[in-house]
């Protein structure tokens, strides 16, 4: 007779136990442990953006000499420097900076004297807005346009739709604005050329109690439905020209999730019982295809934030884009910093929001 030795966490003929590994595998691949460490690693990123943004300022000099040189004698010029701390050496520069960043204070712009957060408040809400209604265009565009482009895979719908996703990607966005202004503002006049509101509704939308800066959200607060209708004809080409930036990496990214969730085993066995072509795409091939959707865009709205500076610039939308150039153009250095800054947090915590909604949508990602 012979006796059979029981070790733990080990199955039959020496094979590790199912729940032994299923339970490993849950606490080493969490939700909860993913979240802690995705959001730990945002420390180091924003750190890490902070300081390449102070050097590469810097490294044009300091930011008095940058926006006033020239403009003022030089002793002057030396005085206002030294009173700035500026001759000081770049590292206590630095470290001063970080500490201003934990407080708050982004510092104060040379050009109009303003608080660089007044900016970023003033300003933010329009270019939140307009890459709002951009995602917007990007879904409604890209994800039929996919499809269908899957549906009709290899064939000549399919080649036209992959020549206007790399279209849409690759022109640049100020030049498919001027397209755009050129022929619906124009040609047909059916759009306003530039703004976010014509005068008047701006004047309306000001004598608001609880105006938020959002013209969409304040021009509903008045009750007119002119104003929300200017409001809209505004954000049209703008949404569009930025909009279709995004657009062609949606409709190829769900061209080919779909083709390949069309591919799988328990699709061919639907196919195999007679359910329809477009019934397949509809039920068993539109979910799945839109997970990676989900996780590429936090790399989407980088590319909305970039591309707002020249659709802010093209149609005169006064967002944090248009008060760039604007800065730039300046050379208020302490403004461009600030903003910049910013803009880089927007992304590090949209990139993290959406790793979250993934991780929680599609658990392979955790691990």
């Amino acid at each position: 007779m012979t006796a059979t030795v029981s070790t733990p966490g080990a199955g039959t003929a020496g094979l590790p136990d199912p729940a032994h590994t299923t339970t490993k595998r849950r606490s080493g691949g969490g939700l909860g442990r993913y979240v802690l460490i995705r959001a730990l690693l945002i420390i180091p990123t924003i750190f890490i953006l902070v300081t390449v943004v102070f050097f590469l300022m810097r490294s044009t000099g300091d930011p008095i000499t940058a926006a006033l040189g020239g403009k003022l004698p030089p002793a002057q010029l030396a005085q206002r420097v030294h009173e700035a701390g500026y001759d000081r050496p770049i590292l206590v520069q630095y470290f001063e900076y970080l500490g201003q960043l934990l407080r708050g204070d982004f510092g104060t712009t040379f050009t109009d004297h303003q608080p660089v957060t007044h900016v970023l408040l003033t300003y933010g809400a329009a270019t939140v807005e307009l890459a709002f209604y951009a995602l917007i265009v990007a879904f409604i565009v890209g994800i039929p346009l996919g499809m269908v482009a899957a549906y009709f895979r290899d064939k000549g719908q399919d080649a036209a739709l992959r020549v206007f996703a790399i279209l849409c990607y690759a022109t640049p966005v100020f030049f498919v604005g001027l397209v755009l202004k050129l022929v619906f503002a124009i040609w047909l006049g059916w759009l306003p050329v530039s703004g976010r509101a014509s005068t008047g509704s701006e004047l309306e939308m000001q004598t608001l109690d609880g105006k938020t800066g959002i013209y969409l959200i304040d021009a509903f607060q008045t009750g007119d439905p002119a104003v929300v209708g200017d409001v809209l004809s505004h954000a049209i080409l703008p949404a569009l020209a930025l909009g279709l930036l995004t657009a062609g990496v949606f409709l190829r990214l769900v061209r080919t999730n779909v083709i390949g969730t069309l591919s799988t085993d328990y699709v061919d066995a639907a196919r195999s019982r007679g359910v329809r072509e477009s019934r397949l795409l509809r039920k068993h091939a539109y979910r799945p295809a839109l997970i990676p959707i989900i996780t590429v865009i936090g790399l989407q709205i980088a590319l909305l934030l970039g591309g707002a500076v020249l659709t802010e610039t093209t149609f005169e939308w006064k967002g944090l884009g248009f008060q760039l150039v604007h800065y730039l153009q300046a050379r208020d250095f302490v403004a461009v910093q600030g903003m910049v800054v910013l803009l880089a947090v927007i992304v590090t915590l949209t990139n993290f929001v959406v790793d979250v909604i993934a991780a929680f949508i599609d658990p392979r990602v955790r691990y």
